[in-house]
C-alpha cells in the first residue's frame, strides 16, 4: 500500500559517523576519511535506499588541540558534493554554507554550476556558523554576536534569491541566423546595495532546472527560526522529544503566520538517531558496544562547548549541576535547550548525558528493531511534527547499512516511503512547489 502522503529520509554525512567513538570501531574507515571514495560510495549506498538527500555540515576551523583531533570536515562540502554527483543519478546534494564567512556572488555561482552539472539535484543549508576560531580564519577578531549574524544572514539569503532566478536558460538565444547570443534586456542588473554586500548581478549562471536550490535553516533560536520562516523550503532540527518537536512547529508555524507570505509551507526535519536490530537486544548491544569506547574527555570538551563553560572538573557520577535558563545563554540555543530537555526528562549522571549525546548530540534517538523504530517514526509524522528526518548514522557505514536493509523496508511496506524515485530533482523528491514567474518577479525586481 502507497500513503497519498510519504515521509521524506536524507542524511548527514559526517566523518566515521556521529558517535564520537565510530572512528574507534573496527569496521570504520578512518584511513579512508579524507578520500572522496568513500563518501562517494555512501552516497551510492544512500541512493540505493532512496534516500532523498546526502548533506554535508561545515566548520571552518581546526583547533586541534590533541593526539585524537580529527578535522571531521576535512573537504570541503561543495567539492566533496561535486565529486558524489558523478557517481550518483538521483539523489540530492545539500551543502552548508555560511553567511558570516561567504560571498554570495561566489556561493551562488558554486550552487547554481553544480545544479545544473546535476540536472536539478542541489540543495544549500544557510548558517552563521557558531565558534570564534572561525572566525579567526576569516580576519575577524571574534564571531559577531548572534543578531548581527542573523542581520547578515537575511540580506545573504536576499542576495543569493536574486542571483539565483536573475536569468533563465531561454534567455541564452544562441541564433547563429539573428546573430544573437543573448537577450539582452532580459538578463539585467538588479543593483544590490545594503548594509552587508553590494552586488550589481545578474548572475553569470542561469536559473537552474528546478527552479532554485532548494534552501534550508537549520538555526532553532529565536532569530533562526524567524530566518527560517522568510527564505526556506525546509529546516533542520533538534528535537530530542515529541514536546520539543511540538514547540518547534508552533514556534515556526507562529513566524510563518506573521511573515508577508503566512501561507508559506515549510517542511520540518528532525535530526534521528538509529541503533536497529532484528532484536531489541541487537540494537542495544550495537549502542553499547559504541558507549563503551566513548572517549570521556573528548565528550566533555564537546559539553563544555555546548554549554558555553568548562565540564572537565565535573563529577561523572553525580547529577548535572543547575545550569542558567535559556534566556540567559548566549551560545547555541537550539542545542542548549536539548539538552536541558534531556536532564528534565532523565534526571541523569554526568555519565549518563554523555552516553545521551554521543551520537547526536540530543536529536531523537530511536533504538529497537525496524517495526519499533518505524512505529515512532510514523507517529511523528502522523503528528505532523514531522515531514521527516535527517538522518545521522552513529556509525558508518555500518548504521548507514542497517538503515538501508532495515528500515526502508519497513518504512516501504507501510507505504510511507517510495520504493523508487519518481522525480529528477531535489524539489521532486521533496514534493516542493515549483518556481514561477511570480517568485522572479518577486526576487529579482
Amino acid at each position: 500500500m502507497t500513503k497519498t502522503k510519504q515521509l521524506n529520509v536524507g542524511v548527514l554525512l559526517y566523518g566515521c559517523g556521529h558517535h564520537q567513538a565510530a572512528w574507534l570501531m573496527p569496521d570504520s574507515a578512518i584511513e579512508e576519511i579524507g578520500e572522496s571514495g568513500y563518501y562517494q560510495r555512501l552516497a551510492q549506498l544512500a541512493e540505493a535506499g532512496c534516500l532523498d538527500a546526502v548533506f554535508f555540515a561545515d566548520n571552518q576551523s581546526f583547533p586541534a588541540a590533541n593526539a585524537t583531533e580529527l578535522p571531521a570536515f576535512w573537504l570541503d562540502p561543495v567539492i566533496n558534493l561535486t565529486a558524489i554527483s558523478q557517481v550518483t543519478h538521483h539523489i540530492g546534494l545539500v551543502s552548508t554554507i555560511s553567511s558570516t564567512f561567504s560571498n554570495p556572488y561566489t556561493a551562488a555561482r558554486q550552487l547554481l554550476s553544480l545544479d545544473h552539472v546535476t540536472n536539478g539535484r542541489v540543495g544549500w543549508n544557510l548558517v552563521t556558523s557558531m565558534t570564534d576560531w572561525e572566525a579567526l580564519n576569516h580576519s575577524m577578531d571574534r564571531l559577531p554576536a548572534r543578531d548581527e549574524r542573523y542581520q547578515k544572514a537575511d540580506e545573504f539569503a536576499s542576495v543569493m534569491e536574486k542571483l539565483f532566478l536573475s536569468w533563465d536558460r531561454a534567455d541564452f538565444l544562441s541564433s547563429r541566423t539573428d546573430n544573437r547570443l543573448i537577450d539582452p534586456e532580459k538578463i539585467q542588473p538588479f543593483h544590490h546595495s545594503g548594509t552587508y554586500f553590494n552586488v550589481k548581478g545578474p548572475s553569470s549562471t542561469p536559473r537552474s532546472p528546478q527552479g532554485k536550490p532548494v534552501a534550508m535553516q537549520a538555526g532553532a533560536s529565536a532569530q533562526g527560526i524567524a530566518l527560517a520562516s522568510k527564505h526556506a523550503d525546509a529546516v533542520y532540527s533538534v528535537s530530542w522529544n515529541v514536546k520539543q518537536a511540538k514547540a518547534f512547529r508552533e514556534s515556526l508555524q507562529t513566524q510563518i503566520k506573521e511573515s508577508e507570505s503566512p501561507e508559506r509551507q515549510i517542511k520540518i526535519f528532525p535530526g534521528l538517531v538509529t541503533y536497529v536490530g532484528r532484536t531489541r537486544e541487537e540494537a542495544l548491544a550495537k549502542k553499547a558496544e559504541l558507549d563503551e569506547k566513548l572517549p570521556v574527555a573528548n565528550a566533555l570538551k564537546q559539553l563544555s562547548f555546548f554549554l558555553q563553560q568548562d565540564c572537565s572538573d565535573w563529577d561523572l557520577d553525580k547529577a548535572v549541576p543547575s545550569l542558567p535558563p535559556v534566556d540567559a545563554f548566549s551560545g547555541p540555543v537550539g542545542r542548549y535547550k536539548t539538552i536541558l530537555e534531556i536532564i528534565d526528562d532523565t534526571k541523569p549522571t554526568l555519565r549518563e548525558l554523555l552516553g545521551y549525546l554521543a551520537a547526536g548530540g540530543g536529536h531523537l534517538t530511536l533504538i529497537g528493531t525496524p517495526e519499533e523504530i518505524v512505529d515512532q517514526m510514523e507517529l511523528w509524522f502522523e503528528m505532523g511534527i514531522a515531514d521527516g528526518f535527517n538522518l545521522m548514522p552513529p556509525s558508518l557505514p555500518s548504521s548507514l547499512e542497517d538503515f538501508v536493509d532495515l528500515i526502508v523496508p519497513e518504512l516501504q511496506k507501510r507505504g510511507l516511503f517510495r520504493e523508487a524515485y519518481q522525480g529528477t530533482t531535489l524539489r521532486e523528491h521533496f514534493g516542493l512547489a515549483q518556481v514561477g514567474e511570480s517568485d522572479v518577479k518577486k526576487f529579482v525586481n
